[in-house]
């Protein structure tokens, strides 16, 4: 299948490993529909009974053991609407143009997950004291095209630090049926605030590790330049950066000259709650307040709307969305270098023609 060719109503960014754009359209509700939820796979999809299926959690804990999906889904269990942004989201839109997946706007997507939280887990398991990371591995197994990565296959895996294990969903439900095969069956985590490469998929291991992980796909890729004065430190890709998504009108699309039309979209960010949207309609030279639509709940993106009145006459137009969130934080103009292709989340024009 051709890269841009529809599969499952899902756009074709690559076939191998299997990467999936959720069209502009399915991107209007609040809840993404879960055959259009964006698909980003490093290696072969593992294929997983889940009646054989074990979550092994070992490492620096009292009492490792291992449970099965009757076992855990027999646990408690909570729902939540979290949005999942791949870190190289509008990577298309880059100039000049750089390597990798090239996403426009649907590397994002939001569900409802249900799932039970991993500290249940962590607590049966007994943290030692000198534990600082938890490590999360996959079933999926393979070998990055790329002369850095080791020589032999391995696991996808991240971690992520202690204290922030303690908000990680295991989710087995998405919109409140079982995981898809490609968005991870039988179990994923969800670590909401995060870039999605956190939310490891495929879940087959929980490692309690007390020093850094240094995996590549911690180090070598899914990291950023941090820097201070004079120094820079490579550090792993986190929370999701700050970002007003326009949904409607798309790039290059023809709109009415001199009539009313609702320019939409959604807005996230990390840990920050959305507290205002603004719209310009005259490529950054003023700004107008959008309405925000709905309720505000954490980790989940929140809709926005903009009733625009169209130029008399026909021409170009460039619209942009910028947000703001409740620690104060803005888009910001010009893309940050030290983020290479991820973290993608200066302020975006969109071009519409009027006619």
């Amino acid at each position: 299948m051709q890269e841009g060719a529809l599969r499952d109503g899902k756009i074709v960014l690559s076939e191998k490993p299997l990467v999936l754009e959720t069209p502009l359209d399915k991107l209007a509700d609040f809840i993404t529909p879960t055959e259009s939820f964006y698909v980003r796979t490093h290696f072969p999809i593992p294929r997983i009974d889940k009646n054989k299926w074990r979550l092994r959690v070992e490492g620096e804990v009292e009492e490792p053991f291992e449970i099965n999906f009757d076992e855990l889904t027999a646990l408690e269990s909570k729902k939540i609407p979290a949005t999942l942004e791949c870190a190289g989201n509008n990577r298309s839109f880059l100039e000049p143009k750089v390597k990798g997946v090239q996403w426009t706007l649907g590397g994002v997507s939001n569900a409802e997950w249900t799932g039970v939280p991993l500290s249940i887990l962590l607590d049966r398991a007994g943290v030692k004291s000198s534990a600082r990371e938890i490590i999360l591995e996959g079933a999926d197994r393979g070998k990055p095209d790329d002369p850095k990565s080791p020589s032999c296959e391995f696991n996808f895996a991240r971690s992520i630090p202690l204290e922030k294990a303690r908000d990680v969903l295991l989710a087995h439900k998405m919109n409140d049926v079982d995981l898809p095969i490609e968005n991870g069956f039988p179990v994923r985590a969800i670590v909401s605030g995060w870039y999605a490469v956190a939310s490891i998929k495929w879940l087959q291991q929980i490692i309690v590790t007390d020093k850094p992980f240094n995996g590549y796909y911690q180090t070598l890729d899914y990291s950023y330049w941090k820097r201070e004065g004079e120094l820079a430190e490579l550090m792993p890709l986190r929370e999701m950066a700050i970002k007003a998504q326009i949904t409607r009108p798309s790039e290059g699309e023809t709109v009415p000259a001199n009539s009313d039309m609702r320019v939409h979209g959604a807005a996230w960010g990390g840990d920050g709650e959305i507290t205002k949207v603004e719209v310009s309609s005259d490529g950054g030279a003023t700004w107008n307040k959008a309405n925000l639509v709905g309720e505000s709940k954490p980790n989940a993106w929140r809709l926005w709307e903009f009733s625009w009145k169209t130029p008399p006459r026909p021409g170009k137009a460039t619209l942009i969305a910028r947000a703001t969130d409740s620690k104060g934080q803005s888009q910001p103009t010009e893309r940050d270098p030290d983020r290479g292709t991820y973290m993608i989340n200066h302020l975006l024009p969109i071009v519409v023609e009027i006619r």
